[in-house]
């Protein structure tokens, strides 16, 4: 720890510190990063304290606030400052900060955050760097200001959890920072008891909500303990609110603080300046990164709050932070809610008056005439800008809760920004992207009035890609991405592979590309194609327009039809390319199952695209190490979802048409390296779908040949003995089913059916050779006869069974010193296996190569047995052969020992049968567990047999008996030979030898007098009792339980597992020669001639494998498609109506309901007082229209009879003041003229002038506006200002300002205009771009009255345009003139302009000047640039109605 106080660190008890590498290793690693972070504080953020002590009238409190003991002996006896006045700003002085570190609340959770003191001078670009750097919180996606009350308030229950539940929602989907006060109290108070209930009821788990406290120093109760100059990690902070006074404390809720220290005590608000400058700096960063210029919004909610509070929506909307209030939170935010949906004009002194008096009660009394006033023009300036106010209200039909209305509030913000156009739309996107909101998409930026292209949803897409957020990526699908369009630029797909998160692929991928600067896709393709199996060929192959080595980009179709492949290059790698593809294979490796099913329902391939990802995901998991590791768990739990997904679309395919679904397992896929559906699942070892009924019948087909699958064995095996048969029709071969099929599939009466029509519609065309089948003659018969896989094996079953009988008669009846005849035809018979066996290892069944074809034949337990079997028949045959007899019987035992071998391997010619086949699996798996099983039994043995035998046998030297009585003894006494030697009573000395001389005896044990053995014989016999209750009973016990379970668990699987494995059987003998051995040896001779003599390549099996036309695999995917939609269709069907989704809609319908029950009474009661409200108002109107006619009346000389009625006067006048005429809501007085803050001056304000007050004719006693003349003193003299009055009414500021003269200030702007397009649909003006960030503006400037074009004119378009247009501009005509609200207008001085238009043709001379000119201006700082006439040309408002004129001038 780096606290070594005592007061702030609790003491470690010494026997805590030995506790381990590891944790010594952590806690060495929390030291070192608290030291860097003490480092890094200390150089850059500083505090503030009082250097000159001046008692204050308080008796031992100093002018700053703190007492006289918290100061340095430097301000109690300072010498700089003898004879000087305190001032703040001279005796206050920055020093490094002595409070950092990590904060500990105690209590339930033990709730730790951290804290940093900071001067309220430090800048805002080292306070983010600690925020983001120090302590690694990620860059926000949003910033939420929460701002209002900062004293306890109630708010309705309905109301508080609508806004904690959504406060909390909206920062954790977007990933937003939520800044506050950091105190516990007011609206701070609730954000923390948001994140509160967040976090009991989500737990540590679900990732921190982000809370982040600016607070003052200066009015935090109990801050000594957070002081300690190294830093406290952490410093235990109580809360005690019973003892804090004028104090605050701090919310335990939060989770970082920023304390703002001025140097002063108790004084609230010095943090708002800070506050305010952080958030904007936050405003200005890029959002997540990224290089689209979108800037991370910030937002600002209301809830209660005072006149501070609406100082700081004020500020933060003329800044175009959008502002969300929240009805029914009191005070300010209610009245600003009252007001929000009236027009201006109706937003008065006397209203206001009355909202204030409603909403603060009591603390009306102490506004005076002067703050209502100011407060009234802030809040008319705030509802005049609608598009960044959002109240939200409880009351309304839509049930949303403040997550929806703050999202809103950003959108409509940005949206109604009519200078961005499109831009604004796409910055929404990236907003809702980074959010991961759909639900704002859905209902606020897809809407039928935006139109997008796929082109405009790139970014976005990469964004949601990149960001995993796969729901934003469907969305987009459906909303007009094409992911061709998408994919198709080259650089696209290795932004994502660069983009990939960490994981195990990525960690492969770097280590395959090491020393290359960029990962490109060769590297990419290497990687999968090691995953998927080297039988694959590359998935991405270098471009033809590839550049460098490294740069290798996705081969797509060629728009040229003539751009042909070049050389070396497969042209169906250009022909065949599916982003779906591309985009399944980069979520895959990546483990990002959301994603990969995404890419997968918009594969083409897509059985073939998820046998690949399990082949995939299985490799990488088994590559990872670590089996219980939770990244391989996760990857295998997505492979076996690919498996059942690929074995629901085969069935889906394999219910429609059983031949079609054949032709996708062993169709050749361009798309996944030229492998097949069958041999991906079975190199990713997907049993399952291996197992399927489909499947099995392929195999099934391909291991009856030619035959038909409904002969019986016994026809098949009569006919291998009487071949003639085969033309009398006892045998169906499967050419004859096809042709009788045929002739059913063009009956006229089954082609009615209405499944005939459907199967006909989806069946593939009929092939050329497929319409012209004949029957097979004689020959071909035959040929088919003895080439079927099945009648191979049989012949090979019988020649198996006569090699074993030909070997066991050699063995135990013909073993003479000199072979004979029944010998050597033996050898000739191994010698056939021998090839045979060759054959099979050089045979390159699939084209994968020898090397791979070695491991796998490897791999083959019954291939290992097989060149066991014949190692050692060719051992035990050179010991035969040899002349000495021990020799030649030792070569008769080696080939006994092998002929057990061989018949071992005869479980391996019944694998085929379903009977036998499961069961020898089963003895496989229980001879692994005996194996492990006789481990743990030798322990036993070993350990009872070395212990007796040292007991009672004293060193006995010949190790044959020492063998038998350590270990063969023992292990027989487990199978009840029970031994006599351990017993006195049972001891016979003439079975034993005394000194061991008899080498057919054991050695006796040690006798005593009585010729007795003297070994303890009751010891001898508890162990024989111990050995026989753990061996016999626990581990005997034990193995048949393992037995039992391997039994249960393989039972269950066996005939998935035999289906996996019979492929192989089935494979090699579709492979092996027709004839058995011996006389397989003349196949062999055949084949040796034509591959070595005639150099003939080996011939590829059509029946695993086909490659198919353009045309018909195109037919064949777009089938295959339709039956992966109808598999989805079902799927979701099925979850739809599954127990668990019933369960889950009925508790949501539940909650919802619950909810609106909850709320009603509260929305009835706010409904009806707002009903009330409305009536009392209504019958204000009519009793104030009633006393108006009465009063028409009597002015017109009516009397009446009857005195009138006594009416209540209103009170709602203002106090001997008249309210003013209501201002016409279409004619607004000017706004810009009447903003608080004058341009140019930070000091100078207006004074606030509400709408009513702007007449000169309305009476406003309180008007008493300051006088602004920065360049000319002399201006200010009142009779002089008198003169000039500004006709629109009052500013809130007299004299000059910043405009040149008093009076009307004279500027002139020439619109030049002219036609984009031959078909004038696109009128273009001229305009001047002064800033990137401002507005755009046209050509002009000042004018006298005089002259008829200003000289800023002419220094923009030179002095020879100025003198071609001099006399066209005057005869140009006028479309504006008159008064200008410009913010720089006073009381007394003003902005009038004149708007000329010029029209320009094409090919004239001034045409071809103005082009001319605007080139030349690209890079002055005020370049011209020709624009485009519509509602969102950026220009100042009277110059955007001057272009509205000049359109509809132009007819547009």
């Amino acid at each position: 720890m780096l606290c070594t106080s005592e007061e702030k660190v609790h003491p470690t008890d010494v026997s805590k510190i030995q506790l381990g590498n590891l944790i010594q290793t952590s806690l060495f690693s929390n030291i070192e990063k608290h030291w860097s972070l003490a480092a890094w504080i200390k150089d850059n953020i500083k505090k503030k304290e009082c250097c000159f002590y001046v008692e204050d009238a308080r008796e031992g409190i100093c002018k700053c606030g703190y007492q006289k003991n918290q100061h340095c002996d430097e301000a109690i006896k300072p010498e700089d400052y003898v004879g000087e006045q305190w001032h703040k700003h001279r005796h206050i002085r920055e020093t490094p900060t002595d409070a950092f570190g990590d904060i500990s609340f105690g209590g339930l959770g033990q709730k730790t955050g951290k804290y940093v003191r900071v001067s309220s001078d430090t800048t805002c670009e080292s306070l983010y760097q600690l925020m983001t750097e120090q302590w690694k919180l990620r860059s926000p996606n949003l910033l939420i200001s929460v701002t209002g009350g900062a004293k306890n308030f109630y708010m309705k229950n309905h109301l508080k959890d609508k806004f904690r539940r959504g406060l909390i929602k909206v920062a954790q989907t977007t990933g937003a920072w939520i800044l506050t006060g950091g105190t516990h109290a007011g609206v701070m108070k609730h954000v923390g008891m948001a994140v509160r209930d967040y976090s009991l009821s989500s737990g540590l788990m679900e990732g921190q909500i982000v809370v982040i406290g600016v607070a003052p120093w200066g009015v935090i109760h109990n801050s000594d303990t957070l002081i300690h100059p190294e830093g406290c990690f952490p410093a235990h902070y109580s809360l005690d609110e019973q003892g804090q006074d004028r104090l605050s404390c701090l919310d335990i809720n939060h989770t970082h603080f920023l304390l703002v220290d001025d140097g002063t005590h108790g004084h609230y608000g010095t943090e708002i300046e800070l506050r305010t400058n952080l958030e904007g700096l936050i405003s200005q960063q890029s959002l997540g990164n990224r290089e689209s210029g979108v800037k991370i919004p910030v937002v600002c909610v209301v809830l209660n709050g005072g006149p501070g509070t609406l100082d700081t929506i004020y500020n933060s909307m003329m800044n175009n932070t959008p502002c969300v209030v929240l009805e029914g939170s009191g005070r300010l935010a209610d009245v600003i809610a009252q007001v929000a949906a009236l027009p201006v004009s109706k937003v008065t002194l006397v209203l206001i008056r009355k909202l204030l008096k409603r909403f603060f009660g009591k603390e009306y009394k102490s506004f005076t005439d002067l703050q209502v006033n100011e407060w009234t023009k802030k809040i008319q300036d705030i509802i005049r800008m609608p598009r960044l106010l959002t109240v939200f209200r409880i009351d309304e039909d839509k049930n949303y809760d403040v997550d929806v209305a703050i999202l809103q509030a950003l959108l409509k913000a940005s949206r109604s920004d009519e200078h961005a156009g499109r831009r604004s739309w796409e910055r929404q996107l990236e907003l809702a992207v980074a959010w991961n909101r759909v639900d704002i998409a859905e209902s606020e930026i897809f809407t039928e009035e935006s139109q997008w292209t796929s082109c405009d949803l790139h970014p976005a897409m990469f964004s949601a890609l990149v960001g995993d957020k796969p729901e934003f990526v469907r969305l987009l699908l459906e909303n007009g991405v094409c992911l061709r369009t998408f994919l198709e630029e080259k650089e696209t797909l290795c932004k994502l592979y660069a983009h990939l998160p960490a994981c195990f692929f990525l960690r492969k991928l770097a280590k395959r590309a090491q020393g290359v600067k960029n990962i490109s896709l060769r590297h990419v393709s290497e990687e999968v194609r090691h995953l998927l199996g080297s039988f694959t060929q590359p998935l991405y192959v270098p471009s033809r327009y590839k550049k460098t080595k490294d740069d290798v980009r996705l081969t797509v179709p060629s728009k040229d039809p003539l751009d042909l492949p070049c050389s070396g290059e497969d042209p169906t790698a250009l022909t065949f390319w599916d982003p779906g593809r591309d985009l399944f294979l980069w979520a895959v490796v990546q483990n990002n199952r959301e994603l990969a099913e995404i890419g997968w329902e918009q594969c083409r391939d897509c059985i073939a695209a998820a046998l690949a990802a399990s082949k995939i995901l299985r490799k990488l998991a088994q590559e990872s190490g670590e089996d219980d590791n939770e990244e391989a768990k996760e990857m295998r739990e997505l492979a076996n979802h690919y498996e059942k997904q690929a074995i629901g679309v085969f069935s889906e395919c394999h219910s429609w048409d059983a031949q079609r679904a054949q032709r996708l397992l062993i169709r050749i896929s361009p798309l996944w390296g030229k492998s097949t559906c069958l041999w991906l699942a079975l190199e990713a070892d997907d049993k399952s779908f291996v197992a399927h009924s489909g499947v099995q019948a392929l195999l099934t087909q391909i291991w009856f040949g030619e035959l038909s699958v409904e002969n019986p064995h016994w026809k098949i095996l009569l006919c291998m003995i009487f071949f003639p048969l085969i033309y009398t029709g006892f045998l169906i071969f499967r050419r004859d089913e096809d042709i009788q099929r045929r002739k059913l599939a063009v009956d006229p009466v089954l082609a009615g059916s209405p499944d005939a029509k459907i199967k006909r519609h989806l069946r593939v065309p009929v092939q050329k050779s497929d319409s012209e089948l004949k029957p097979l003659n004689c020959s071909s018969r035959l040929m088919s006869l003895y080439t079927s896989p099945q009648v191979k094996f049989y012949w090979n079953i019988v020649s198996y069974f006569g090699f074993l009988w030909l070997f066991a008669v050699v063995l135990m009846i013909d073993f003479q010193t000199f072979p004979s005849w029944r010998e050597l035809l033996l050898y000739v018979w191994l010698i056939s296996l021998v090839c045979e066996e060759v054959r099979q290892l050089y045979h390159d069944f699939d084209g994968s190569g020898f090397r791979r074809k070695a491991k796998m034949y490897i791999r083959d337990l019954w291939n290992i047995l097989d060149v066991l079997s014949i190692m050692l028949f060719i051992s035990g045959l050179v010991c035969r052969l040899q002349a000495n007899a021990t020799v030649l019987y030792v070569g008769k035992v080696l080939l006994c020992i092998d002929f057990i071998i061989f018949c071992l391997r005869l479980m391996a010619i019944f694998t085929i049968s379903r009977t036998l086949g499961p069961k020898i699996i089963i003895v496989r798996r229980m001879m692994m567990d005996l194996f492990f099983f006789m481990f743990l039994l030798s322990i036993w043995v070993v350990a009872y047999g070395v212990a007796k035998q040292s007991i009672m046998i004293d060193n006995e030297e010949r190790l044959n008996w020492i063998v038998r009585g350590a270990v063969y003894d023992p292990y027989l006494i487990i199978f009840g030979n029970f031994p006599t030697n351990i017993d006195n009573t049972q001891f016979d000395k003439s079975s034993c030898s005394v000194d061991a001389t008899d080498p057919l005896k054991p050695k006796c044990p040690v006798l005593n007098g009585d010729n007795l053995p003297m070994f303890p014989e009751w010891l001898t016999i508890i162990m024989l009792c111990v050995y026989l209750l753990f061996a016999n009973i626990l581990l005997l016990n034990l193995l048949i339980a393992i037995f039992n379970y391997t039994f249960q668990e393989v039972q269950d699987n066996t005939d998935t597992i035999w289906k996996f494995q019979r492929y192989e059987l089935i494979k090699e003998y579709h492979s092996r020669p027709a004839l058995p051995p011996p006389f397989i040896l003349l196949s062999h001779l055949i084949l040796f001639i034509r591959g070595a003599l005639q150099r003939d390549p080996s011939e590829r099996h059509k029946h695993f494998r086909q490659e198919l036309e353009q045309t018909e695999e195109e037919e064949l995917l777009s089938w295959e498609a339709f039956m992966k939609d109808n598999y989805l269709v079902s799927t979701r069907q099925d979850e739809s109506q599954s127990v668990e989704h019933r369960i889950q809609d009925t508790a949501e319908k539940v909650g919802a309901m619950s909810e609106l029950l909850e709320g009603e009474q509260e929305m009835v009661s706010t409904t009806m007082a707002k009903r009330l409200s409305n009536l009392e108002e209504q019958v204000s109107e009519s009793g104030k229209a009633l006393r108006w006619i009465i009063d028409a009346l009597k002015s017109q000389g009516c009397k009446s009879k009857m005195q009138p009625p006594l009416m209540s006067k209103s009170s709602d006048r203002d106090d001997g003041e008249s309210s003013g005429q209501e201002t016409d809501d279409e004619s607004a007085p000017h706004t810009f003229a009447r903003q608080l803050v004058y341009p140019g001056s930070n000091v100078v304000k207006r004074f606030p002038v509400p709408e009513e007050k702007v007449p000169w004719e309305v009476n406003f006693s309180l008007y008493n506006p300051p006088v602004y003349n920065p360049q000319d003193s002399s201006d200010s003299d009142t009779s002089v200002l008198d003169k000039y009055r500004n006709p629109e009414g009052r500013t809130g500021i007299r004299g000059k300002g910043a405009l040149k003269s008093l009076g009307p200030n004279h500027i002139l702007h020439p619109i030049f205009t002219r036609w984009r397009d031959a078909e004038h649909q696109v009128l273009e003006f001229l305009s001047v771009s002064e800033d990137v960030e401002k507005p755009v503006t046209l050509p002009g400037g000042p004018a006298k009255p005089d002259e008829p074009l200003p000289q800023t004119l002419e220094r923009i378009l030179g002095k020879k345009l100025n003198d071609k247009t001099k006399s066209e501009l005057k005869a140009g005509e006028q479309v504006y003139s008159g008064y200008v609200d410009d913010s720089r207008n006073t009381d007394n001085a003003w902005v009038e302009a004149t708007i000329i238009t010029l029209h320009c043709d094409k090919h004239t001379p001034l045409m071809d000047e103005l082009n001319r000119i605007v080139e030349s201006s690209a890079s002055s700082h005020q370049p011209l640039k020709w624009r485009e006439v519509n509602s969102t040309a950026c220009v100042c408002p009277f110059q955007q109605e001057a272009l509205r004129d000049v359109a509809k001038l132009h007819k547009m």
